[in-house]
């Protein structure tokens, strides 16, 4: 594989602004096929803009943006509808149809995409949960009934349904407690290191930041201003990735047993 086909997301100079305030101020990212790379930030900075821009949920102002190979400006709509089958998404609170069974909303993107019968959707989505580790009979249940955890492993489900090279995932286990943070983040690993997935997260959490990502992003000022593993996240001389990875150093220290 040549370097080109190494990449998974090329940004160069993105730009996103609301009116006259810029959000994303000429931001340049690449990251890699088959890593966990992990995005953190200010609240507020700029995250979920970046991401939203990415999928193309919302408009950039300038830039380059590719994933997967595809530029999106370059893209004809027949292209960009199949890169859009080669990605799966998490969003915030897991963003699960209401109305909707557990099983249902697994089988939403293959309604959306797929020609399978009724038969054939069941069975892809019911061996979709029992990977994410829920069993049979959680299918039937409405998301109201569900845990916080438990919301989390179905909106993964669901953004595995089309068997994606690559899964963005938007703070994947906010809400949870210590446990179930944990549980989640062992299954991510598990997933990417089964399935080969390429994953794109954006997290707070800095247990998910050391013991999941094979590289972060630190995002400040608009821009990506250190890039690297966590070593090189505590070493940053930037004053932000100081301030945030002060309390990874202070937590690592706590002992090994705190480990999931």
């Amino acid at each position: 594989m040549d370097a080109q086909g190494e990449i998974a997301i090329d940004l160069q100079d993105v730009v996103v602004a609301f009116g006259a305030r810029v959000v994303i101020d000429r931001l340049s990212l690449t990251t890699k096929r088959g890593e966990i790379f992990g995005l953190v930030g200010a609240s507020g900075g700029g995250k979920s803009v970046l991401l939203r821009a990415m999928l193309g949920l919302l408009p950039k102002t300038a830039g380059r943006i590719a994933i997967l190979g595809t530029d999106r400006d370059a893209a004809s709509p027949a292209e960009l509808q199949a890169l859009e089958r080669r990605w799966g998404v998490l969003y915030q609170q897991g963003a699960l149809f209401s109305s909707l069974t557990v099983l249902q909303n697994v089988e939403f993107p293959m309604r959306e995409y797929l020609k399978l019968s009724p038969r054939m959707m069941r069975e892809v989505a019911m061996a979709k949960l029992d990977m994410v580790g829920l069993a049979p009979r959680d299918g039937e249940k409405l998301p109201s009934e569900l845990s916080g955890g438990m919301t989390k492993r179905v909106a993964l489900a669901r953004a595995l349904a089309l068997d994606p090279d690559i899964v963005f995932l938007d703070e994947p286990t906010s809400g949870l407690d210590p446990i179930a943070a944990g549980e989640f983040d062992s299954l991510i690993k598990t997933l990417q290191d089964t399935l080969g997935l390429t994953v794109f997260m954006i997290t707070h959490d800095l247990d998910c930041l050391r013991l999941v990502c094979d590289r972060i992003g630190a995002l400040a000022d608009g821009r990506i201003v250190e890039v690297g593993a966590m070593d090189a996240m505590r070493a940053s001389a930037h004053p932000w990735v100081q301030a945030y990875f002060r309390a990874a150093r202070s937590h690592s220290g706590q002992g090994a047993q705190t480990l999931v």
